[in-house]
């Protein structure tokens, strides 16, 4: 026996439609949720690198380098970060700091600034995107 099922093509199109508007909403959450759990602590961390301008240069953080630092350079600033979709960051404007220079190395390649209350760190001019030899030089491991 064969049972033939007649639908409405009204009420077929409209279903449709509601699971795609369904369907569209799950993968916004889900890529939304994928995005924001990358900093695995469960919250959104600011994907801006760390930089600072000085001297018409751009210096961006190095990490693990064994560094001294010199006498005070000048004023320098760390540019805004806008990296929150829908807020004006940069309305907030650059944040003011002190560049400083690093034992053996000319500011005109690597700075260090004061980032926190007790953390100094290395900032290098990363010239296509690699760091320049005398830097190198100082890398741990």
């Amino acid at each position: 026996m064969r049972i033939r099922i007649s639908r409405r093509r009204d009420a077929d199109a409209s279903t449709r439609s509601r699971r795609r508007v369904l369907y569209s909403g799950m993968v916004v959450v889900a890529l939304t949720t994928a995005c924001s759990a990358q900093s695995g602590g469960g919250e959104a961390e600011g994907s801006c690198a760390i930089a600072a301008m000085y001297g018409g240069r751009t210096y961006t953080q190095v990490a693990n380098v064994d560094f001294t630092v010199g006498k005070a350079l000048g004023p320098a600033e760390f540019p805004p970060c806008n990296d929150t979709p829908g807020h004006n960051d940069d309305a907030a404007g650059p944040e003011p700091t002190t560049a400083y220079a690093v034992d053996g190395l000319n500011p005109r390649i690597a700075i260090a600034v004061r980032y926190t209350s007790d953390e100094v760190m290395l900032l290098a001019v990363q010239p296509g995107g690699s760091l320049p030899p005398e830097v190198k030089a100082l890398a741990r491991g």
